[in-house]
């Protein structure tokens, strides 16, 4: 009789252990910490199944406070990914959580972590910040990529950009690169982003910090495409199934801009591509962003009281050589958006955008007002000699032709804040760095 019951304790036990195995199956990445406010943040996860998903979550050492989140179900439909809000939360406070599906928990060995936004208004001096940028982040797929050499590489730089644990880390567009196979079709599109955001050496940096995105050619439709691609609706479901932004496109005229604050800084997130034309095109209007949108823009910067104003774009700002996709191709607009900016007297604007495969800072003084574009690419894809389109704007010494990764950080208080920026290596080593003071800003 004790032999049979230590057999059944035992099949008991195993079976316990193999239906908790099975329960670490579900997550097919992520999750990924997306948008955080003082109240509220979100976390993005995708899984392999149809489940219904939820997110317990509590203060850090304090599990007794646990609260849930909705439940949502893993819809095929939507390549089963799943945004789940966290709500009623405390500012400036670590939050740790568990992934659960059909009731099991999701974590493994794994512990999970996101922080509200601190409430330092009227009270104290801003938090210092650390953020990662970067763009042009290709996966290979063989059977779907181009014969010959494999275009991406050196994915270890995610891990590296985890180990500076950043804050927060934006995508600047080209996250994801789309084949032939998928630029026509819902189903293709979805692929794609699960393929790439599949990659093991990327699943630390996703709940690493929180996560924030804007998009360029090449996760909006073909290379240099505009903004007639047929299937950009398309584009623009899958860009919010797989990112967590707060909010996509201005009221009326679509696309996926947005904007967000951090700290003491504001982030204004453009889109490049939704009302872009060709600009070989004769007698078409020729636009980038269009008038509504910088109109937007300028008078939301002139609003804003940060000390340091970044706006997120695919393209290149203020590099003047009128090459490949760079704004200098669409003069009187780029004039137009300069102006608007230098006549409201608009102190502390840094472009940060991508696309050029070469990373550099550039410089321009436009009556009187001083503005900086700060290019960081590539993450993963191929490199491309920058130095064949020589710019009078560039920084220099700030040119990279290798792969890399921007770490920038503001520190110091409230009315003398320091942005100190770095260019990394794919090893996580620094290339250069330049300050610039706030409170020096002409």
């Amino acid at each position: 009789m004790n032999a049979i019951r230590i057999f059944c304790w035992g099949l008991s036990c195993a079976l316990l252990i193999s239906l908790n195995a099975c329960a670490q199956d579900f997550i097919q990445s992520g999750p990924m910490n997306g948008y955080s406010e003082m109240r509220e943040a979100a976390v993005w996860v995708q899984m392999n199944d149809a489940c219904i998903v939820e997110l317990h979550y509590w203060p850090e050492d304090e599990p007794d406070k646990m609260k849930r989140s909705l439940a949502k179900s893993a819809d095929p439909e939507k390549a089963y990914a799943v945004h789940l809000i966290a709500n009623d939360l405390e500012p400036g406070t670590s939050y740790r959580y568990k992934i659960l599906a059909n009731g099991e928990e999701q974590n493994g060995e794994q512990e999970y972590r996101f922080r509200t936004q601190v409430l330092w208004q009227y009270r104290s001096d801003p938090p210092d910040v650390r953020f990662a940028a970067g763009s042009c982040a290709f996966v290979n797929e063989e059977e779907y990529d181009r014969p010959g050499r494999a275009y991406g590489d050196a994915y270890h730089i995610f891990e590296r950009m985890a180990d500076a644990q950043p804050d927060m880390t934006l995508w600047l567009g080209d996250n994801v690169y789309f084949r032939e196979v998928d630029w026509f079709s819902r189903s293709g599109m979805l692929s794609r982003y699960t393929h790439a955001r599949s990659l093991p050496e990327l699943q630390r940096l996703l709940h690493t910090g929180q996560h924030y995105a804007i998009w360029d050619d090449h996760d909006y439709g073909p290379n240099d495409a505009v903004g007639v691609f047929p299937h950009k609706d398309k584009a623009k479901e899958a860009f919010e199934l797989f990112w967590a932004n707060n909010g996509y496109g201005l009221d009326g005229t679509g696309g996926v801009s947005g904007f967000f604050q951090f700290a003491d800084a504001d982030f204004f997130l453009l889109d490049n591509r939704w009302h872009r034309t060709d600009y070989n095109q004769k007698g078409a209007e020729h636009r980038m962003l269009s008038k509504e949108q910088i109109d937007w823009l300028v008078q939301n910067l002139a609003f804003s009281r940060a000390p340091f104003k970044f706006v997120a774009v695919g393209s290149q700002v203020l590099n003047d050589a009128a090459v490949w996709e760079n704004y200098a191709n669409y003069p009187e607009e780029r004039q137009y958006l300069l102006d608007r900016i230098a006549d409201e007297g608009i102190k502390g604007v840094v472009f940060l955008t991508g696309d050029r495969h070469h990373s550099e800072l550039c410089k321009v003084e436009h009556k009187g007002v001083v503005m900086y574009d700060l290019t960081l690419s590539p993450l993963t894809s191929g490199t491309h000699e920058g130095g064949d389109a020589a710019t009078s704007n560039r920084v220099e010494g700030t040119l990279y032709n290798e792969r890399n990764f921007g770490l920038l950080e503001i520190t110091g208080p409230r009315k003398e804040r320091v942005l100190t920026m770095r260019l990394m290596n794919n090893q996580g080593e620094e290339v250069w760095r330049r300050s610039l003071n706030a409170a020096d800003w002409k």
